[in-house]
């Protein structure tokens, strides 16, 4: 990867985000957890919820990840709450789609994951940027 690349991947927006990852640490008293790690880089992120009626009241995140997993994880804290398994899954998919096609960004709230289409040139990256949503639809699953 040249210096050019890595300018462009980890431009300065995603690096603001991983200063500001909402939600950070642990729940006192999860409904739901669930840990997903990446295998081809080792980022895991842990989530922790509350859930009434299928809507997410509560949320908090351990992040062990890259700076596009960490970018990930803020751009998810800072909407989750109020969100359900439907509208969480449909961000998934669409960020998947970004990321693996030409698809657009993910419909509001979740909107501000454009800020990673450069990622899609990388994709031993999805996974980590993923990790966040996926954790936590495996932890509304339980």
């Amino acid at each position: 990867m040249s210096d050019s690349d890595l300018i462009k991947l980890y431009s300065q927006r995603i690096l603001a985000l991983t200063t500001d990852i909402a939600h950070l640490g642990r729940l006192p008293d999860p409904k739901a957890s669930a840990t997903r790690r990446a295998p081809l880089c080792g980022s895991t992120v842990t989530v922790d919820l509350r859930v009434i009626n299928g809507t997410v009241t509560d949320f908090a995140q351990e992040v062990q990840a890259c700076a596009l997993g960490q970018a990930s994880a803020a751009l998810l804290g800072a909407v989750v709450i109020g969100r359900n398994r439907a509208e969480l899954a449909k961000a998934r998919d669409q960020l998947e789609a970004m990321l693996k096609t030409d698809a657009a960004p993910p419909d509001a709230p979740f909107e501000g994951y454009e800020v990673l289409i450069a990622a899609r040139d990388y994709p031993n990256r999805h996974a980590s940027i993923l990790l966040p949503l996926d954790a936590t639809l495996d932890a509304l699953a339980r």
